[in-house]
């Protein structure tokens, strides 16, 4: 039923004023060689802390709260990469008194081939709710904030 409602909030573009959300970030999957050879590149930290403010300021625009993590920090920082943890976002997310857990990557492949990816899920079921993957060329700023925006306006905050 929950499920059935944020989906039409969701697509009416306002939310519940009850609504909360565990966003705990997105994670850099980084699988490239010039990291490998050239080490960690700071303006990817960057890009990642202006995606997650992004991502961060859209949902509370549209009026969720989003809940404060610290009570969970051990539980959360145990675990390597949030969006694939078989559920144990939407655990956390519970015991924080969320009704949704948000999460998300970035896998870098490449300079050339970058995938964003950000997930909604009911956190009394773990169903997905609203979820959206892009494929990006380029690893610019720009090209990351588009990737962004193209997720949250087309698939996580769809007028349908």
């Amino acid at each position: 039923m929950r499920t059935a409602l944020l989906v039409l909030l969701l697509s009416t573009g306002c939310a519940a004023a009850q609504d909360k959300v565990a966003f705990f970030g997105l994670t850099m999957l980084d699988t490239s060689l010039q990291t490998t050879e050239l080490g960690l590149d700071p303006a990817e930290a960057a890009r990642l802390a202006t995606l997650e403010e992004t991502v961060a300021a859209r949902f509370r625009s549209e009026g969720y709260e989003l809940v404060d993590l610290e009570p969970e920090r051990v539980a959360i920082e145990r675990v390597v990469n949030l969006a694939k943890c078989y559920g144990c976002d939407t655990r956390i997310a519970t015991r924080l008194g969320a009704d949704f857990s948000l999460v998300g990557e970035v896998q870098k492949v490449s300079n050339l081939i970058l995938t964003l990816n950000l997930q909604l899920r009911d956190a009394s079921s773990g169903d997905l709710v609203r979820g959206g993957v892009v494929d990006i060329r380029g690893n610019t700023d720009d090209s990351w904030s588009r990737g962004m925006r193209y997720i949250l306006n087309n698939r996580i905050f769809r007028e349908e």
